[in-house]
């Protein structure tokens, strides 16, 4: 299928003879209405005549094409642009061609230089001229005409080849400010025959350089199927390539607390020019370019040291598993898998950057703590311009072996560097999302210690701002604050024990959000919204009601309910599956529940006279939910059975108040709510 151009608008400067007539023409062929601009100067850019561009009107129109010739100077952009709306009412492609090619000495160029007025400033007033109307319109396509001796440099040619570069820097821009109204902007760099070449070049060597063998490309780029943005592109005789960046690995040549010198360079410099496993970088923030990899080395004693450091403690029996290596469950919490990650970006080059804010976003499980050896790899994945300065998005994948153990996602608020005109937004983002506008279904307390910071640190995060108060004045502080990241912890280890009832191996990710920081010595509030298998959290200095963490939530493996499957497959204690049944029914009709019952349920399920499990039946908040595990809440009502018993009782082979005389199932609380166990458990004699 043919490309058309019908309903378009087209400008073209340059346009009364070589490559800008060949586009006119090829543009109106194809249906555009052409603005045929051209001052008609001679070779040397003296004199003016309006006879070359109404030469190439004359033709459009005896071919039954439209054209308007324009005689003034891109200098004028306005006049070019307003020509077009006079003629045809819009301005649907703006295409920046200039065939003037003056050569001055190197010397000449601190005098005034036609060559950039002309090429470079010439080309930023038409654009800056006809942006607003595509930006209306959200359409437009601009093309650029570098040339080779602005990519690489010519002798003799330093005026021209510098006005040349420019123009693919401006285009480049153009490119990054226009992509959100669908105006691309892209640069071509020909080689093509006209009458600046002809007096140069063997007649053979010209003829296989017509104009006709670069106006395919720019009519493809400025078409509306097109989705090339911001490209570079050499074309000639018929042959068409593009160019990008290349950029090598590169080498930190400076040391740890020591001043980088001229010595360092030298003797990198091998490494700092090796292109071997080079990367391309697409922009100035180097999206998608790699830091070096880092090593870190743990075993137990980190792990517990970490666990510590967010307020695990021997008083309680279930955080043992974190704090004893010799427990049969022992294990990471999972959140231990930002300290790799975070030494991945502090030794791998953004820690002494000055300026740099950074704010923990998100991370995946660490799901064993097998001792060892892991490996970090960071990768630059979007930079923002949030304007007082910019983000930097940063992905830390970490590896034991060649198995990825756990992803982070930091960002990077680097203090003074925005302003570039950079999206500020990115979908490579981890999203924040707000919790559920209902009372939290769990709330857990911690208190920090006065020395909660000093212990964290110990972890690698010897940021002095925690533990100097000299240092924490000077940045504004009336003491040294707690780390984020040990808050982030905190908040972690509630919803773990909350909704996984320790299991680190639940633990799937994390995001979150920081907001203020925490003195230590605190209390930390966390708040928690259950979704599935999502847990909604926000996080609070409770002395103070501030609130530290935001947007924040944590996703489990698998539903907190067990399933049916999962019990007659894994063997599971019986009244899961009941329990299940009840967690969908108050999905389906929760609000119902809570209208007849108004009360809190909770069961503690025994087997061979051990509590193995606990739920709570919440029908007195939102609209109702299941808790499986130890309830931070108050039960208005708590029943104690066997796992065997309470099948009994639901299947109605066990009369309840039998039950009760006989000491098989006990009651604590609001005795009177059991005579609502039938709105609860009616119907599942049928399991």
């Amino acid at each position: 299928m043919s490309l058309s151009f019908e309903g378009r608008v087209v400008l073209v400067t340059g346009a009364g003879g070589g490559l800008g007539k060949e586009y006119a023409l090829a543009f109106a062929e194809r249906g555009a209405s052409v603005v045929v601009n051209d001052l008609g100067v001679d070779t040397k850019g003296g004199g003016k005549s309006s006879a070359a561009a109404d030469k190439v009107v004359e033709e459009i129109r005896a071919k039954g094409g439209k054209a308007v010739a324009n005689y003034d100077s891109v200098e004028d952009g306005e006049k070019l642009i307003q020509t077009a709306l006079d003629e045809f009412g819009r301005i649907g492609k703006l295409q920046c061609f200039f065939c003037i090619n003056i050569y001055f000495s190197f010397i000449l160029l601190s005098t005034p230089d036609l060559i950039h007025r002309v090429h470079l400033r010439g080309s930023f007033l038409v654009t800056r001229a006809a942006w607003n109307h595509m930006k209306k319109q959200k359409f437009g396509r601009i093309i650029m005409t570098a040339s080779a001796a602005g990519i690489y440099g010519n002798f003799g040619q330093a005026n021209y080849s510098a006005a040349k570069l420019g123009m693919l820097g401006l285009a480049n821009t153009l490119a990054i400010e226009g992509r959100n109204y669908n105006i691309y902007c892209n640069t071509i760099a020909p080689v093509a025959g006209s009458r600046l070449t002809e007096t140069v070049m063997p007649p053979d060597l010209v003829a296989s350089l017509k104009p006709e063998y670069v106006a395919p490309i720019v009519l493809w780029l400025c078409h509306e199927q097109c989705q090339e943005n911001g490209g570079l592109f050499e074309v000639g005789a018929g042959w068409i390539g593009k160019l990008r960046w290349e950029r090598s690995q590169g080498c930190i040549v400076r040391s740890k607390n020591e001043p980088m010198s001229p010595e360092a360079v030298r003797d990198q410099w091998e490494k700092i020019c090796d292109f071997t496993d080079s990367t391309r970088p697409l922009n100035i923030g180097a999206v998608g370019q790699k830091l070096p990899p880092t090593t870190f080395s743990f075993n137990h004693t980190q792990s517990i040291l970490y666990a510590l450091g967010v307020g695990m403690s021997t008083k309680d029996s279930d955080h043992l598993r974190f704090l004893y290596e010799g427990h049969p469950d022992f294990s990471c919490l999972p959140t231990f898998g930002v300290i790799p990650s975070q030494a991945a970006m502090m030794d791998g080059g953004l820690g002494s950057v000055p300026g740099l804010n950074i704010d923990f976003t998100q991370v995946c499980n660490l799901n064993s703590c097998v001792p060892g050896e892991l490996t970090s790899e960071a990768t630059v994945a979007d930079v923002l311009d949030k304007g007082s300065g910019a983000v930097i998005l940063l992905d830390v994948n970490t590896y034991s072996g060649k198995e990825l153990v756990c992803y982070n996602q930091w960002s990077v608020f680097v203090v003074g560097a925005g302003g570039f005109g950079g999206k500020r937004n990115s979908d490579k983002a981890k999203p924040l999302l707000p919790p559920p506008k209902r009372a939290p279904d769990a709330v857990m307390i911690d208190s920090t210690t006065r020395d909660q910071a000093a212990l964290y640190r110990l972890s690698g995060d010897w940021n002095p701002l925690h533990i100097d108060p000299s240092f924490a004045a000077m940045g504004g502080f009336k003491a040294p604050i707690l780390h984020g990241l040990c808050s982030f912890g905190f908040a972690a280890r509630h919803v773990l024990k909350q909704y996984a009832d320790n299991d680190p191996s639940r633990f799937k990710a994390i995001k979150v959000r920081f907001v203020k920081p925490v003195m230590p010595g605190q209390s930390l509030q966390t708040e928690m919204w259950k979704e599935g298998n999502r847990i909604h959290i926000q996080c609070k200095v409770k002395e103070t009601d501030a609130v530290v963490l935001s947007g924040a939530y944590v996703d489990l493996q698998g539903a907190s309910e067990a399933s049916p499957e999962n019990l007659t497959q894994g063997g599971g204690l019986q009244s899961e599956l009941v329990f299940a049944e009840i967690g969908r029914r108050i999905k389906d009709v929760g609000s119902e529940l809570v209208k007849k019952v108004n009360a809190v349920f909770g069961w503690e399920i025994t087997k061979d006279g051990q509590n193995v499990a606990q739920w709570t039946i919440d029908l007195k908040n939102g609209c109702g939910a299941l808790h499986k595990g130890p309830y931070s809440g108050k039960a208005d009502v708590t029943f104690t059975v066997s796992d065997d018993d309470f099948m009994e009782v639901v299947q109605g082979k066990l009369n309840p108040q039998k039950a009760f005389f006989s000491g098989k199932l006990k009651i604590r609380g609001n005795i009177m709510l059991s005579q609502k166990l039938e709105v609860i458990l009616k119907d599942y004699a049928k399991l």
